[in-house]
């Protein structure tokens, strides 16, 4: 994984890069960015086999910037998408954040709000102890959300990102 990459990778990276991949030192090249818009144009040059890309209810950009990009692509050309931060930090979690007479979403809603995308593979979590694990993996077995359940995620989103002292 190459992290935190917000222009793409200098060559001398890539070309080391490539030359570790092709002696079988790793199977797949991925690529983190906060840059959304890079995302798609490193795709179309068919390098990366995954992106990580930050994406949650109240930080959507990756909704119309790049998974759109990524379900149009065939299937034999298209990375897989990593998704991170889907509770952001907790801020979604936390009953003080919530729009008046909303109660807070739990962190499988989280997981679940970004499981429902079909352009997302993966939904990185952090548990820290045995509930959030369990928590976590509730999300599989409760499946997508409801079209409800993804309206009321939004204007929580909304809401968070809208009061948010500091958007990162």
């Amino acid at each position: 994984l190459l992290g935190w990459y917000n222009a793409p990778p200098s060559q001398r990276i890539m070309d080391k890069a490539m030359e570790m991949k092709s002696k079988g030192l790793f199977r797949f090249l991925a690529l983190s960015s906060h840059n959304r818009s890079l995302l798609p144009k490193l795709a179309d040059q068919g390098i990366f086999d995954l992106f990580h890309v930050r994406y949650n209810a109240a930080h959507r950009g990756a909704e119309t910037e790049v998974l759109p990009h990524f379900s149009s692509l065939p299937v034999e050309r298209r990375p897989g998408i990593v998704t991170y931060t889907a509770t952001r930090w907790g801020h979604l979690l936390a009953p003080k954040r919530m729009p008046q007479g909303y109660a807070a979403p739990s962190a499988s809603d989280c997981y679940r709000f970004v499981l429902s995308n079909p352009a997302v593979d993966v939904c990185m979590c952090g548990p820290s102890d045995l509930s959030q694990i369990t928590e976590a993996l509730k999300a599989l077995s409760l499946g997508p959300l409801s079209p409800d359940e993804l309206d009321r995620m939004r204007m929580i989103g909304d809401h968070l990102h809208r009061h948010a002292r500091k958007f990162v």
